[in-house]
């Protein structure tokens, strides 16, 4: 079964997201060898459920994306800086021992078919994230232009990008990017957005209030 070189973070990243890397552990540095060495040098990327990678003993999770190099430079004595662009969401089917990094078989996972979205639905998520950049805004007593940093996330004219677009501003918790990355469709995504913006709206009020 063919398998894929994969990079275990502590971080859910989203697609769409920029991942800058520097690389110096060694069997990363020859994973990125490995990548650089194919016409389309990528890597899968999943978040660390429980545990640290380094040292072994992680415990990852099966959702993830791929993780497109676009620039790579060679710092010399094995370290690598790397700007990645993810891209389609994929499904680790299964784990394989680490030779001598991560690698997995992997499949992309497109969203499933679901519940028709709501447009306004999705714009009403960016009208309370808005909301909360104001608030937050206002608490510190700065001004922000909040409308600016949710502008442009629908361009594509594609809900599952916009939703992804919206979650990677919004500053939430692993479990909650997660969440919405792992969203098999995209009513499921609206949806765990939405929880994910009250979360956040919640805990600021708390922070807020003391």
């Amino acid at each position: 079964m063919p398998t894929t070189p994969m990079f275990p973070l502590q971080v859910a990243m989203l697609p769409g997201e920029e991942l800058p890397l520097r690389v110096f552990e060694p069997r990363y540095t020859a994973m990125v060898s490995d990548c650089l060495a194919t016409d389309d040098p990528a890597f899968g990327v999943v978040l660390i459920a429980a545990g640290r990678e380094v040292g072994g003993g992680d415990i990852r999770s099966d959702v993830g994306a791929m993780a497109h190099i676009t620039e790579s430079a060679d710092l010399g004595g094995g370290r690598y800086r790397l700007r990645c662009v993810m891209a389609e969401r994929i499904r680790v089917l299964e784990w394989q021992p680490d030779n001598p990094y991560p690698r997995a078989a992997v499949e992309p996972w497109p969203d499933e078919p679901g519940e028709s979205v709501d447009v306004e639905a999705i714009k009403d998520i960016e009208d309370r994230m808005i909301a909360l950049f104001e608030r937050i805004a206002t608490a510190r007593g700065a001004q922000v232009a909040a409308r600016d940093i949710v502008a442009g996330a629908d361009a594509s004219g594609d809900a599952a990008m916009w939703l992804y677009t919206l979650a990677s501003r919004l500053p939430m918790g692993q479990a909650d990017r997660y969440a919405v990355l792992a969203a098999p469709t995209v009513a499921a995504r609206v949806a765990a957005l939405g929880e994910a913006v009250d979360t956040v709206t919640a805990m600021v009020e708390f922070q807020l209030s003391e």
